[in-house]
């Protein structure tokens, strides 16, 4: 993959990323960073990649070293009512906006900048090309998992802790036994077609 460069040289530039556009039930989840060049945290890198552990650890080291980081979400309804692309941007937006002190350029994993006023780039697969964009990548996966795990505790038959909420076979079982819960994205074709069932 050919180095990245970036077009900003000053100290408040963002990393931002997303979690969750394939998923059946609950929110989209956007994270953006400020990484503090004189606190390098060493193995950031693809929140997919990493184990469970390994990414809960660096989340926290994240959380004490950054500048400023911010975890922001849209809802499972405003996914139906803006659709998917659109709520990601949402989410993105409401991260960037979240951060204190404010970002002064974006790296955006992607290949689109999600509309907001700081000037920034796309960066297709960011996350593992730069560390601010693998920081926001790991902060938005522990947040939403951590999201799954509580919505599997209020309903262990679905078995959202291990799926995290994607359509795989064991969530569309209980998807067609149980039906839909308030969580679930009403617009996405397999829970769309179950609503039409109950």
């Amino acid at each position: 993959m050919p180095p990245l460069v970036v077009d900003y040289s000053g100290e408040r530039l963002a990393g931002v990323d997303e979690v969750g556009r394939g998923p059946l039930v609950g929110s989209v989840v956007a994270a953006a960073v400020i990484l503090d060049p004189s606190r390098p945290i060493p193995g950031l890198g693809d929140s997919k990649t990493l184990s469970p552990t390994r990414r809960e650890a660096l989340d926290a080291e994240i959380r004490d070293r950054a500048l400023a980081f911010a975890v922001a979400e849209a809802s499972p309804a405003e996914v139906d009512e803006l659709n998917i692309f659109h709520a990601t941007h949402l989410a993105m937006r409401r991260a960037i906006d979240g951060l204190e002190p404010a970002a002064e350029y974006l790296l955006v994993d992607g290949n689109r900048l999600p509309g907001h006023h700081v000037p920034g780039q796309a960066v297709v697969k960011g996350d593992a090309r730069h560390p601010a964009i693998a920081a926001a990548s790991i902060l938005a996966k522990v947040a939403r998992d951590a999201q799954m795990r509580v919505l599997d505790a209020r309903h262990p038959d679905y078995g959202f802790a291990r799926h995290k909420g994607y359509p795989t076979r064991e969530h569309l079982a209980a998807l067609e036994r149980l039906g839909p819960l308030p969580e679930h994205r009403r617009s996405f074709g397999p829970v769309r077609r179950q609503l039409a069932l109950f």
